[in-house]
């Protein structure tokens, strides 16, 4: 943890004891930390949206901005207008995202902002007490649907691939160092970078067990994340609604076209 201590803000840290929101933030920290021997700290901006995700802004300390339920996406698409040197990164929940904020999402993939966003996904509302979510399975037992959820999960490595997300990856919050190093290589990357990080809510749904039994690094296989239909079949490899497939974890797809911003300040300005 002390890598955390040294951008740490002192505020108190309201997050249940255990809960995968610690390691997600130390990875972050860290991987802040290894970046800034390059990038100054004052060229990183994060925003949040709305769930037990949104407090890592206040405890976090670099130049911070707190946006609404699902918006986050279009916020840092502003602020990376606004001023194109900054390192904009996102922090959304999965019901923050895939559910009222999923247009956002898609039409920041498809038009490649140059943002990184990544995704606390504990799939359940863990902030509103324990209901599903778009990426929680059909066996899964909350207040809202004590006999699980009439629906199947989304997938949402697969949607940000349809989508056409340039850096595409999944991370565990039980894995800080690999999950460090997929988010340093997501802010370098130029365009729309997407990390769903699989982040363990112990109270409403403790899914440690499952990651830590069924989990898999990309790059132990060989896979290589220039080949699209590779990564799709591999983002097809989790069936969410299981407890016994694998679940691959890593840089799924990465490849290079021009930004959002260059090609819409090019057409305003040159």
């Amino acid at each position: 943890m002390g890598a955390v201590k040294s951008l740490y803000t002192g505020a108190e840290i309201t997050w249940c004891r255990l809960c995968g929101n610690f390691g997600l933030m130390s990875a972050f920290v860290w991987a802040v930390e290894e970046l800034a021997e390059s990038i100054p700290l004052e060229r990183f901006v994060i925003l949040s949206g709305i769930g037990c995700h949104g407090k890592i802004v206040d405890y976090i300390d670099l130049n911070s901005f707190y946006s609404i339920h699902g918006r986050v996406p279009p916020t840092a698409t502003g602020i990376k207008l606004a001023n194109p040197d900054l390192k904009v990164v996102g922090f959304v929940g999965d019901g923050d995202i895939y559910a009222e904020g999923v247009s956002h999402l898609i039409f920041s993939a498809k038009r490649n902002t140059d943002i990184t966003l990544i995704v606390h996904d504990n799939r359940a509302y863990s902030l509103t007490t324990g209901q599903f979510t778009p990426t929680s399975p059909s066996h899964f037992r909350g207040k809202s649907t004590p006999e699980g959820p009439p629906e199947d999960p989304m997938n949402p490595i697969a949607l940000m691939l349809e989508a056409g997300a340039t850096f595409v990856a999944r991370g565990y919050a039980g894995y800080t160092e690999h999950l460090k190093n997929i988010i340093k290589e997501a802010i370098l990357h130029r365009g729309f970078s997407f990390v769903d990080v699989l982040q363990p809510c112990v109270v409403f749904y403790n899914t440690y067990d499952l990651y830590n039994r069924m989990t898999y690094r990309l790059e132990d296989v060989g896979h290589d994340p220039t080949n699209y239909e590779e990564a799709y079949r591999r983002a097809k490899e989790w069936d969410y609604n299981s407890k016994d497939t694998k679940i691959p974890i890593g840089i799924f797809y990465r490849t290079e076209k021009p930004t959002y911003e260059e090609r819409l300040l090019h057409m305003s300005y040159d």
